[in-house]
This record gives structure tokens, sequence and C-alpha cells, in this order.
């Protein structure tokens, strides 16, 4: 490998590259005048580049792990506003020869901290039955442990280790600031909605060498989960106590997380209802279009224009200097 390594997010076109990548979601496909190609993604702890390989091979198709490390060799270019990445050459590369610091994403707010400060916020339940539904999920250590780890998506938004509570506590933030402007709100279904709406993200997604959905993530989904997990802790604190929590608090919070998407396309089973699940689908909405918007302006690879290349799932480009009024 020549010259220091360079992470995605200085990418820029036109820059030839010969350096290791972690690489994810490989398929060979065919050209319309049948020749093969290979297609894949690689990452680094800064993001992802799409890539392709031209005149590429079975055999060639058959030596790209499906989630490993590839050294490559070959430059980027621009297609449809969007960079990219052409391989010329290719060989698999060991785990071993690797930092792995380079290339899994972490958050860079500190964990504990952010975990400290959510279950402060979580504090101003008064409610008896949610506050020992929420002791019942908190005392799941296993299950704790896995929610300061977990991404909060795969890419559209924090897709990085302990994304989720940073996503969560954003969320919660959010909500205990604007929960006084609107009084007629039951907060405390509101806060235990924040903390519960993605924590099936625990169990839809893993962090090996690359985040991915799990097994039970593409058959069940995160919201389903959390919903299902929500009945089970209800049944545990009412194993433990003469005093069940009823089921209609149950019903109004597995009503919050199954509508949080807000419709049905985004995969939420059920579409808003009540007035405390319009206010939490508005604001993981909210924090989840932020981080997008600046995401795309902090890594766009044209630093001369104005705009940021077609964001895909924002539907635009987005202005860089909104900020810099004169």
């Amino acid at each position: 490998m020549d010259g220091e390594r360079k992470f995605i997010n200085e990418l820029a076109p036109s820059m030839t590259l010969d350096q290791v990548f972690l690489v994810r979601d490989k398929d060979l496909r065919t050209t319309k005048k049948g020749d093969l190609y290979v297609t894949c993604t690689l990452c680094d702890k800064t993001g992802t580049l799409s890539a392709r390989m031209w005149q590429a091979s079975e055999q060639i198709f058959q030596s790209i792990p499906s989630e490993g490390f590839l050294h490559v060799k070959g430059r980027t270019d621009e297609y449809r506003g969007q960079l990219q990445f052409i391989i010329d050459a290719c060989r698999p590369w060991s785990a071993d020869k690797v930092d792995l610091a380079d290339f899994m994403p972490v958050t860079e707010l500190d964990v504990e901290q952010m975990w400290a400060e959510l279950l402060e916020i979580l504090r101003d339940v008064t409610d008896k039955h949610l506050r020992r539904l929420i002791k019942k999920f908190l005392e799941d250590h296993d299950l704790v442990a896995a929610f300061k780890q977990a991404p909060a998506a795969m890419q559209m938004h924090n897709p990085f280790i302990g994304g989720l509570l940073e996503h969560t506590l954003a969320v919660a933030r959010a909500a205990r600031a604007l929960l006084p402007l609107y009084p007629k709100l039951n907060a405390d279904l509101v806060l235990t909605g924040v903390f519960l709406h993605d924590i099936g993200k625990t169990a839809e997604l893993s962090t090996g060498l690359a985040i991915s959905y799990t097994e039970r993530g593409q058959l069940v989904g995160h919201i389903t989960i959390a919903a299902i997990w929500v009945q089970q802790k209800a049944d545990a604190v009412a194993e433990e106590t003469s005093e069940p929590i009823p089921q209609r608090t149950v019903d109004l919070l597995q009503h919050i997380i199954l509508s949080h998407h807000g419709v049905h396309e985004y995969g939420s089973p059920k579409l808003p209802a009540i007035p405390e699940a319009f206010f939490l689908h508005y604001l993981d909405n909210l924090d989840a279009k932020m981080y997008m918007t600046s995401h795309a302006i902090d890594n766009d690879a044209d630093g001369e224009n104005p705009f940021t290349g077609y964001v895909r799932s924002l539907e635009t480009r987005i202005y860089k200097h909104s900020g810099e009024l004169q």
C-alpha cells in the first residue's frame, strides 16, 4: 500500500487509492452486453462508499469477503452527483493486519455520560406503573449493555456504535424541552415511549466487522420486537406484584412504539392515533433529519460547490452555508 491512509470523508473525485477498506453488500451483476461486474460497499469509521469493478469474473467475486477486509487499488469518480470508487484490482486482507478503530464508526460522545443523562430524564416519569416497567428494562443488564453499543440505523442516521443511545438521548432532550408547551400531553407516556421506541434495534442490528441486520431483525424488525418486549416486561412485573400494570397502559405504550415511523411505507404497523404518538413521531423524525443534513454537509466531497450532492434519503441537495448570514 502506498502513502498515508485516506478516510472516506476525505475523498474527492479523481483520487487514486491503494489501501484497505471494510467491505459488505457485494453483488455480481451483468451489463447489457453480458459482461460481469461487481458492486459492493466500502466502509471505514467515517462512512460508506459505493464501489464497482468492471470486467470482473465469478472467481474475483468469490474472493471478495461478504463481511471482511479488502485491499483495493483504483480511483474515485462521480456518478449522478454521488462519489463512487472504481476498483481496478483487489484482494482479501486479514483482520489481523488492520487497526479496527479505523473501520468501526463510534460515537464521539461519552457513552456513560449520555446514559446517566438519559436516566436522569427518565426520573421525571411519575406514573408508578411506567416507573416499574422502566425499572424492569433497566434490570436487564445484557439489554442495557446492548443499548449502549447499538447503532441507531444501518445508514440513515447515527449508524455507529453508540448511535442508538445518542439518538434516544437527543429525542429525550427535545421531548423534555417541548413538553411544557403541550400540557395536555401525558408526559410520562411520552418519556417512556422515547426510551423504548427504538430499543428493539439492540436485537435488529449487529455490530461485528460491519453493522448489519440480524436474522431476527430481518424477519421481525425493531418496532415489533420492542412492542413484544413491553408486554413481556409487563408480564414479568405482574408475576412479582399483586398490582399488575394496567393493560390499557401497556396498549398505549405499544401503540406509540408501533406508530413512531408515522406511515405504513416506513414500517409502522399502525398510524399514530393518540397525541403522544404524533409528538414522538415528529421528534424522532426531526432528530433523524437533523443528523442527515449535518452529515451530508460535513461529508460532502466537493468543497467548491455551495450545495451537497443529491441526498436520496432527503430527496434534495443541502445548501452548506445557511449558518453564515451576512
